[in-house]
């Protein structure tokens, strides 16, 4: 049955308000949430843009770690490649420190020499009362006799004819001693001793103090007192 005129008002108001409910609220509710969403559009876009800062920046720090690193790494290989003479480069083992200890230098040899000359000889103490000059040979050289005025080039051993206690050697010295024989330069019991030795020899000299440097300590001057025995090695003569 047809509705009437009344009912049809009532209806067509339900009708709008079904329609507007569907449709959203209010204008200002609207307006509410645009602005919301504009809100939280702008908050995602700079969380983005953070995002991305941060992602730059620890890129920018592993670009710079990998150029450091690789500097690094070349100026290594380059120092690999520098010469040690340097300043600052440490030395080549075939340099001696400066302060490295040098051992003195093998007596130069003379002619069919016996090996024995060229190491320092132990000399013990005398026996007895030494009463006269006493040469005694040890090794017999190969070479010339000394003559008087001759100069000689040895090496030599002197201790204490009692007690064997050494005073002087040229092999602490560090080389041989060069001097003029039979004209007074050395003490007379060298004189005397050693003219006539052939070049090579190594002889004994066992010499009373007043062939040495006397007996009286007083007048020695600091000098070794009393008999004294000498081992030289006779290794020059011209």
């Amino acid at each position: 049955m047809p509705a009437t005129p009344s009912q049809q008002g009532v209806d067509d108001v339900s009708e709008r308000t079904q329609q507007n409910r569907s449709e959203g609220q209010s204008p200002a509710t609207k307006a509410g949430r645009r602005l919301a969403a504009q809100l939280a559009a702008q908050k995602a876009a700079e969380a983005k843009r953070r995002r991305n800062a941060w992602a730059g920046g620890l890129a920018g720090v592993a670009v710079m770690a990998l150029l450091i690193g690789g500097f690094v790494w070349i100026d290594r290989n380059r120092g690999d490649d520098k010469p040690t003479n340097q300043a600052g480069a440490t030395p080549s083992a075939s340099a001696p420190a400066a302060d490295a200890p040098t051992a003195p230098p093998a007596p130069q040899m003379p002619e069919n020499a016996d090996p024995a000359l060229s190491k320092k000889p132990t000399v013990k103490a005398g026996t007895g009362e030494l009463k006269k000059l006493t040469v005694t040979p040890v090794i017999k050289g190969t070479g010339p006799a000394v003559k008087q005025g001759q100069t000689i080039t040895t090496n030599y051993v002197g201790v204490f004819y009692k007690d064997g206690k050494e005073f002087d050697s040229s092999w602490n010295a560090g080389q041989p001693a060069t001097f003029a024989i039979g004209v007074g330069q050395v003490i007379p019991g060298w004189d005397q001793g050693l003219v006539g030795v052939t070049v090579g020899s190594r002889v004994q000299l066992d010499i009373p103090g007043e062939l040495a440097y006397g007996n009286d300590e007083a007048a020695a001057g600091g000098r070794p007192t009393g008999p004294l025995r000498f081992v030289v090695d006779v290794l020059a003569a011209q």
